[in-house]
C-alpha cells in the first residue's frame, strides 16, 4: 500500500484496531442471521478463479438456505452484477487503496456490515491485506475464515494483530500452489467435503467463435512483452488467415492499443480498448477462435470459457496463475523461458529501464509465440 497523507491513514489504523473489540461485543446480544459475507477484493483474474465456489457454497446442504453477501472491487461492478447475481443477495463494491485514507467511508461500510449480522465471514485470498483483514473484523462475526498468509501485501506488524481477528486461521499444505487450487481448499475446508469443481467456468452466449483477441496490456507496464513484439506477431497473424483481430483491454491500455493501431493500414485491425464492459468483453473473449495476451485477466476469462490462449509468461508468481496444472481442462499454451530467478514475487533482481519489461518477459521470443500461433490458428 502507498500511502500519501499518513494523519487519515492513522485514524483508519486506530478505526481497523480499536473498533472491532466494540462492535464484538455489543454482537453478544444478539443472534446471529442466515447469513454469509465472502471478502474478495483483488484483480479480476483473481476474482474469475474464485467466483464459481459462490455457487459451491450455495448448493451444499448447509448453506443452502443461508443469503451470501459480497465485498469485492468496483472495477468488478458489472462482472460481478451480470455472472453472480443469482447468487449473492448484497453486493458491496469497493476500491481498498483508497479506503486506507477514506477512515469516514471505512467507518460507514464498518458499520453497514456489522448491522447485517453475519454468522460466518470467509476471506479465501491467500496474500491478504490489512484494510480487508478490518472489514472482517468489523463484521464482529462469530465465525471469521482466513488464511494463515504470508507478508507478501501486509507488513509483519500489522499481521500479528490482525491474525487475532479471525476464529480460524487455515494453513496452506505445501503441494498445493495454483490460485483455483488454494481456493478449492480453503472452500474444502471450510465446507468439511470435498468438491468436483476443476476449474473456472463462465457461461456464454453460444455461437459459432470467431476472431483473434489480442490484449497486450499486463496492468503494471513491466510485467508486458513489448508492444513492437505485438505489431510483428499482427501481421503474422494477418499473413495466414481473414479472421477479424481484435485488440482489447481496459484505459490504462489506450496508449499502446493506439500505437499497434496506427502502426498498421487502416482497418487491419478493430481497436476496443477501453469500450467494453467488462461483460462485453467476456463474451468478446468467450466467442473469439484465439487469445493472446500478457498474463492477465484475459487468459483467466479465456480458460473459464474454453477459448485457446497463449499467455506471453514471465517468473514473478510462476506456477501461482499460470501455467494451468495439467489436471484442469487445457485451452492454454504459455510461452516463456524460464530463469533461474523465478518465483521472485516480482521482486526483479535485475537492473532495467523504466519502461522496459522485466527480463523474463522480454526473453519470450517473437518466434516462440508465432509458433504457437501458427499451431493453434491451424487447428482453426
Amino acid at each position: 500500500m502507498i500511502i500519501k497523507n499518513r494523519n487519515l491513514f492513522r485514524i483508519t489504523r486506530l478505526i481497523i484496531f480499536k473498533l472491532p473489540p466494540v462492535f464484538k461485543f455489543l454482537a453478544r446480544f444478539r443472534k446471529s442471521a442466515q447469513r454469509i459475507l465472502l471478502i474478495k477484493t483483488d484483480a479480476i483474474g483473481d476474482y474469475v478463479l474464485f467466483r464459481n465456489f459462490i455457487e459451491e457454497v450455495k448448493n451444499t446442504d448447509q448453506y443452502k438456505n443461508f443469503e451470501i453477501d459480497l465485498v469485492a472491487s468496483e472495477l468488478l461492478r458489472d462482472f460481478a452484477v451480470t455472472y453472480d447475481s443469482k447468487f449473492v443477495s448484497e453486493f458491496y463494491f469497493i476500491n481498498p487503496n483508497a479506503l486506507y485514507e477514506s477512515p469516514l467511508k471505512l467507518l460507514k461500510l464498518g458499520w453497514l456490515l456489522f448491522k447485517r449480522n453475519y454468522a460466518v465471514v470467509l476471506q479465501p485470498t491467500y496474500s491478504r491485506i490489512l484494510i480487508t483483514d478490518g472489514i472482517a473484523a468489523l463484521t464482529a462475526a462469530k465465525k471469521i475464515v482466513g488464511y494463515e498468509s504470508d507478508n507478501e501485501r501486509i507488513e509483519r506488524k500489522y499481521k500479528v494483530k490482525t491474525d487475532k481477528f479471525y476464529t480460524t486461521l487455515l494453513q496452506l499444505p505445501a503441494g498445493v500452489f495454483f490460485e483455483f487450487d488454494r481456493t478449492k481448499f480453503f472452500f474444502e475446508q471450510f465446507l468439511q467435503q470435498p468438491l468436483t469443481i476443476n476449474g473456472p467456468h463462465i457461461e456464454v452466449t453460444p455461437g459459432k467463435k470467431q476472431g483473434i483477441v489480442i490484449f497486450p496490456g499486463a496492468g503494471v507496464i513491466k510485467r508486458g512483452w513489448e508492444p513492437e513484439k505485438f505489431l510483428e506477431l499482427i501481421k503474422l497473424i494477418k499473413q495466414q488467415t481473414d479472421q477479424p483481430v481484435y485488440i482489447a483491454g481496459g484505459p490504462a491500455e489506450a496508449a499502446v492499443a493506439e500505437y499497434l493501431t496506427n502502426a498498421l493500414p487502416q482497418g487491419e485491425v478493430i481497436n476496443l480498448t477501453g469500450k467494453t464492459t467488462l461483460p462485453q468483453l467476456v463474451e468478446l473473449i468467450g466467442a473469439a477462435t484465439l487469445v493472446v495476451s500478457n498474463e492477465t485477466s484475459a487468459i483467466h476469462i479465456a480458460a473459464a470459457t474454453q477459448t485457446p490462449a497463449i499467455c506471453i509468461l514471465g517468473g514473478g508468481h510462476f506456477g501461482r496463475f499460470a501455467p494451468y496444472p495439467a489436471q484442469m481442462p487445457q485451452t492454454t499454451v504459455c510461452a516463456y523461458e524460464k530463469m533461474e530467478c523465478y518465483n521472485c514475487n516480482w521482486n526483479c533482481i535485475y537492473e532495467t529501464m523504466p519502461n522496459a519489461p522485466y527480463p523474463c518477459i522480454s526473453i519470450v521470443s517473437l518466434d516462440r509465440v508465432w509458433l504457437m500461433a501458427q499451431h493453434a490458428l491451424n487447428q482453426l
